[in-house]
């Protein structure tokens, strides 16, 4: 298969802006169902045309930071999940590498309870789900299918925390990677290629470690998954330090 080409430096205006804007959020001290500024005074502020401002505005909305109400302005979303309304939810910048790196660390902690958890206590049906979904995402891979390969990884992580058996760690799992998943939208340009390869074979090795029944072996598998994407996430951030404009 041929992968996709890695992104230079360019930054479309609008994924600068939008990092700009949440970075002013947490500059002016706002909470979430705070006011913001309006796009006018927003484009102002981080310097570019309001018609960049609102398409920042769109991806933030998407991302679940930024909610747009007709006629009413612009509010710091109060999202209901486990992070939206907390203080870590406020103030997570998906562009600062000290919060991105922390993401990584706690992830790696509840993946691993996970899929240890589920090597207790998947069911067949569970196992069947997270086998599917390991397949799924392999393949997205081969195909260069970069919405099935997410789709799959999504379908993945939620089958084996399901199969944990632990809500708290389940919704857990989403929420993390929810946030992750906006410093890949913000911050970098996603492809399949990268670790895609090696991750396919992760997965399989947690499935197989779930399936026998082994949870030392399934945890291990997880940290070492989460431990690889980190470095896949380092290398791109030196890609784009160092990628001419």
């Amino acid at each position: 298969m041929t992968e996709a080409p890695r992104q230079s430096g360019y930054r479309p205006g609008y994924e600068v802006a939008a990092e700009q804007v949440l970075e002013l959020i947490v500059k002016l001290g706002l909470r979430p169902g705070d006011r913001m500024p309006t796009e006018l005074e927003l484009a102002r502020q981080v310097g570019t045309s309001r018609t960049v401002v609102r398409e920042a505005v769109k991806i933030l909305s998407a991302l679940g930071r930024v909610r747009a109400q007709k006629g009413r302005g612009l509010y710091v979303a109060d999202d209901e999940g486990m992070f939206g309304t907390g203080r870590w939810g406020a103030f997570f910048l998906p562009t600062d590498l000290d919060h991105v790196y922390m993401l990584f660390e706690f992830r790696r902690t509840q993946e691993m309870e996970t899929s240890r958890l589920a090597a207790r206590r998947a069911t067949p049906a569970e196992l069947k789900a997270i086998e599917e979904a390991a397949g799924r995402c392999r393949r997205g891979f081969e195909t260069g299918r970069e919405d099935l390969f997410n789709e799959g990884d999504d379908a993945f992580h939620n089958a084996v925390a399901t199969a944990s058996h632990n809500m708290f760690l389940h919704v857990g799992v989403r929420e993390a990677r929810r946030l992750q998943a906006q410093s890949s939208i913000i911050g970098l340009h996603g492809s399949v290629g990268g670790h895609a390869a090696k991750a396919v074979e992760e997965h399989e090795a947690i499935y197989e470690a779930i399936r026998a029944g082994d949870p030392e072996a399934a945890a291990q598998a997880a940290a070492t998954h989460i431990d690889n994407t980190l470095d896949d996430y380092r290398r791109e951030i030196q890609q784009r330090l160092f990628s001419s404009p």
